[in-house]
């Protein structure tokens, strides 16, 4: 036996959801008919991604009562529109693009991807992803500073045994970490001009002073260093 449901599915009243690319936003807002007819209205317009034409987008925003804001994850041009919503006060959503995608066979313009959105967000069928809170990003971002750092110093490094190998200077074999102390002075030494095995064994720490460079390295030193 058929039965009435409630057909008024909203889960948001006033909804807003953005389309974003490199350059442009484009917004549409679906809020309650001022008539009270129950119907609902909605409006597109384009902002550019500058700080001022968001700032203006989330004034409009706010004056038209849109409580939450919802936009797919692009790339990385998401961020700016969502911190700078997210730090005026509205409820943002940053969704999976493969959870909203359109309609196959319909057409697809960056308007009607905003309008779709837009309207499957009001109805409760989109689900968030999970953005860290604002501390917790920049803890991240300095975190993964820091590793591209270390990792690129040991690449630098590699470079600059690659490079004393190439000249036929053994270095790595008389001391274990050629960046230490005894590493770096006679790698100074030899960016100086210093060819002499006995002038740099006179660089090594009294731990590696028993070894002497010239028996070592053999007789690399003879070859032209590139002083790079």
């Amino acid at each position: 036996m058929l039965e009435e449901t409630p057909d008024d599915a909203r889960a948001v009243e006033r909804v807003a959801a953005l389309d974003i690319g490199k350059a442009e936003v484009v917004c549409c807002v679906r809020v309650p008919s001022p008539s009270g007819s129950g119907r609902r209205v909605q409006e597109v317009r384009t902002f550019t991604t500058m700080t001022r034409s968001l700032q203006a987008m989330g004034d409009w925003l706010g004056g038209l009562g849109v409580t939450r804001v919802v936009m797919e994850a692009t790339s990385d041009y998401w961020k700016p529109p969502f911190y700078l919503l997210e730090a005026a006060g509205f409820d943002v959503w940053l969704v999976n693009a493969r959870e909203v995608k359109h309609l196959p066979g319909r057409p697809k313009t960056d308007k009607l991807d905003a309008v779709w959105l837009c309207k499957i967000a009001e109805r409760g069928m989109v689900r968030a992803s999970f953005v860290p809170p604002a501390p917790i990003r920049q803890l991240r971002d300095v975190t993964r500073y820091r590793v591209d750092l270390v990792g690129e110093r040991g690449r630098e490094k590699n470079r600059v045994e690659k490079l004393l190998e190439d000249a036929q200077i053994k270095l790595s074999v008389v001391a274990s970490d050629i960046f230490g102390v005894s590493g770096r002075a006679m790698m100074d030494a030899l960016i100086s001009g210093q060819r002499d095995p006995k002038s740099l064994s006179e660089f090594l720490c009294n731990a590696l002073s028993c070894l002497t460079i010239g028996h070592r390295w053999g007789c690399g030193l003879g070859r032209r260093c590139p002083r790079r």
